[in-house]
């Protein structure tokens, strides 16, 4: 479960910073996410594929919408260094020290398989997962909150806050060629409590339901249908819903990726190994500039970081069809990112 220490917001300062926090939060999901949908073998794992798919969709939106709220906070006209997406370090804790149970949670970059996607619940779970049953993961701490709370206590700071703290049209990110109705402009209270609404419901569901606004499966329980290889499907169950049939999860049809490619020495590997690697990092590295540009205020840049994440996903083709010195394995991106 991911938890954030919380501290009383008293000042609009101290939500701009939460926000720059929850902007790394967001995007640090987004490695480990595509790192297991980008092992899955080609023509494999129809249903799996599909949920990694729109889970990573959907947490894009959600790091562009919390850089709009923050950027809707900020009159500044002198955008550089804020927003600013600082790539993590793999293996190793999301942007600010987020845990579990007291213990900072170390992310790792895992193939597709049953442990990524037990991380991914531990990184999407709700305060109180819906006991379906049959899997109860619990985790408490007096002192800690998860990402739910977290984004719920900067909504109850920001209703607070006058109509004359929002900035109207300040670099915010609305594209309709990419994101359509998905994503739109933060310009005041009202838009950012949609827009916190949204990445609430999308990554954890509500207290009693499973499904998002969109009347879709939260993340969270998207990522335990994979762990248990099971539908979760509405019933006439006290909790609305049951775990149904299988769901076609088949962790043999995925690539013989090694974990945690960033503790990788390549520099020890086949020409051919070292030549991909470099195309990932490349290809990482112009989607994370293009990003922080279009954040600054560069709306065309959005669309420069989706064909560089096309670019990413070509250049992870590549890598994974091509043999390490030992032969039986391969690695996918290493999501290094190089000032370009």
């Amino acid at each position: 479960m991911i938890r954030l220490q919380l501290s009383p917001i008293t000042t609009v300062q101290q939500a701009q910073a939460m926000l720059q926090t929850a902007i790394n939060v967001e995007f640090g999901t987004l490695p480990p996410y595509l790192y297991a949908q980008l092992t899955i073998l080609p023509g494999t794992n129809a249903a799996a594929m599909a949920r990694l798919k729109s889970i990573t969709h959907q947490e894009m939106i959600h790091l562009c919408l919390a850089a709009n709220i923050l950027n809707a906070l900020d009159g500044d006209d002198t955008p550089e260094g804020k927003p600013t997406l600082q790539p993590p370090v793999y293996p190793g804790p999301l942007p600010g020290d987020i845990g579990s149970d007291g213990k900072v949670l170390t992310v790792h970059i895992l193939p597709f398989g049953k442990p990524a996607m037990q991380q991914g619940m531990y990184i999407e779970m709700p305060v109180d997962p819906i006991d379906f049953p049959q899997l109860k993961l619990t985790a408490t701490a007096s002192k800690a909150v998860t990402i739910g709370q977290f984004y719920e206590a900067l909504d109850a700071y920001l209703k607070t806050l006058p109509a004359s703290a929002w900035s109207s049209n300040n670099r915010q990110i609305a594209d309709k060629q990419f994101f359509p109705g998905q994503l739109f402009a933060v310009n005041n209270y009202e838009d950012a409590h949609k827009a916190i609404q949204v990445i609430i419901s999308e990554g954890e569901g509500t207290s009693n339901d499973p499904l998002d606004f969109s009347k879709e499966l939260a993340h969270f329980y998207r990522f335990e249908e994979m762990y248990r290889n099971q539908v979760l499907t509405s019933s006439d169950s006290p909790q609305g819903f049951s775990w149904g049939g299988p769901l076609g999860v088949n962790y043999s049809e995925a690539y013989p990726a090694i974990a945690d490619p960033q503790l990788h020495d390549f520099s020890k590997e086949p020409a051919a190994a070292r030549l991909a690697q470099d195309a990932c990092t490349k290809a990482y590295s112009a989607m994370v500039d293009a990003l922080n540009l279009a954040f600054r205020g560069d709306m065309a840049q959005l669309g420069i970081a989706v064909r560089k994440m096309f670019d990413l996903r070509m250049a992870a083709v590549e890598a994974l069809h091509t043999p390490l010195a030992d032969k039986s394995k391969v690695a996918g991106p290493a999501f290094i990112y190089k000032k370009i």
